[in-house]
């Protein structure tokens, strides 16, 4: 009987103590209504407690992070004049000595609890938030999937191939908060009333599972952008398109460039991948690479099957740059895939004579 009644009186205390403090933090943490003036020129009015990212993006102000917030890509920089508060410790190893100087924040990790005075960019002020009809779900492989999406409002867009937008994952049964995930376009950017991108599934990632087991066809989804500077750079320099896995969407949009415009540089495609099941879209590069006489398309598989009978490349996408490219002075080259994927390329790029100032890349966080 004492041990029942001790264990209410703690329960109790636990309860009053959980009571207390939620009290407490919508006082003490209420910071109410929240001025941000941006670029000394336009004023949004916010309630306080959000992250700047979250609270620009409230006013239509969109911010690129193709993390979603959690402070690991660093994309969503903006140069914080007043308010913020200090530096916190998730942002210190995004940010330079010269960045720390020039007041550069994480706007993902900086809370807005007071007015704020801020600079952005002047073309994210032509960024906007789309609405669009699932059109097309169609799966490349076991686990990546290509949308097309129907835009209704605004009903075009303009973009540069290689860039990027940010979908929203609406709340959905297990999802309890609303998120936004950065996805390279994958189509022609002289389509303007649809875009494609290809979604490869994640295991508990928010926006994969929406994607790969709750969008239907006729839904309507809600995305911004486009965003990003990874595209195809006007010279006369030969091109090296290199991706893995569903890095595919954004050298795809670049194929559509060089085909529409007529380009007629000289063009290597190394893809990797692991089994034949994951060399997706293959029929559609070797379409291209008929169509486009400068074109040479070089799969590679890392982990072929016995059943897939595979008789080209084995390896990764760096072995094929050992075997096919001898003399890199004249060329740039384009990359797409993960962070360990391009670190590993850029190195071995470098080593055929590529100058790392002719290096892109769009890094998947």
């Amino acid at each position: 009987m004492t041990i029942l009644i001790s264990v209410a009186v703690i329960t109790s205390i636990a309860a009053v103590l959980a009571i207390m403090l939620t009290l407490a933090n919508s006082y003490i943490a209420n910071y109410g209504e929240c001025r941000i003036l941006i670029n000394n020129e336009k004023e949004c009015v916010t309630e306080g407690g959000s992250s700047l990212l979250s609270s620009l993006r409230d006013s239509q102000i969109f911010i690129p992070s193709a993390c979603g917030g959690k402070g690991s890509c660093a994309y969503c920089k903006v140069k914080v004049l007043e308010g913020g508060g200090p530096v916190l410790p998730t942002e210190l190893p995004y940010l330079s000595e010269q960045e720390l100087k020039d007041h550069v924040r994480l706007s993902c990790q900086c809370k807005v609890k007071e007015d704020m005075k801020i600079e952005i960019p002047e073309e994210l002020f032509n960024v906007k938030e789309y609405k669009a009809c699932v059109e097309k779900i169609q799966d490349l492989s076991p686990t990546i999937k290509l949308l097309r999406l129907k835009l209704n409002d605004p009903a075009e867009i303009t973009f540069k191939a290689g860039q990027y937008v940010q979908l929203k994952a609406p709340l959905y049964e297990g999802n309890e908060e609303e998120v936004y995930r950065a996805y390279s376009l994958a189509s022609s950017n002289a389509d303007k009333d649809y875009i494609e991108l290809i979604i490869g599934y994640v295991s508990n990632g928010i926006c994969t599972t929406y994607v790969h087991k709750h969008l239907k066809l006729g839904d309507e989804v809600l995305f911004n952008g486009p965003y990003g500077d990874f595209y195809l750079r006007d010279t006369d320099r030969e091109i090296v398109l290199i991706a893995v896995g569903t890095g595919m969407a954004p050298i795809r949009s670049i194929l559509y460039q060089i085909e529409a415009e007529a380009i007629q540089r000289k063009t290597s495609y190394f893809f990797g991948a692991r089994t034949l099941d994951d060399l997706i879209l293959s029929e559609e590069m070797r379409s291209f690479e008929n169509r486009l006489q400068n074109l040479k398309y070089y799969p590679v598989l890392s982990r072929p099957r016995v059943e897939d009978q595979w008789t080209g490349d084995v390896g990764r996408v760096t072995d094929l740059i050992q075997r096919y490219i001898t003399d890199g002075s004249n060329m740039e080259a384009y990359l797409c895939g993960s962070k360990a994927m391009i670190e590993s390329t850029v190195g071995a790029l470098k080593e055929k004579g590529i100058p790392e100032e002719s290096i892109y890349y769009d890094k998947f966080d």
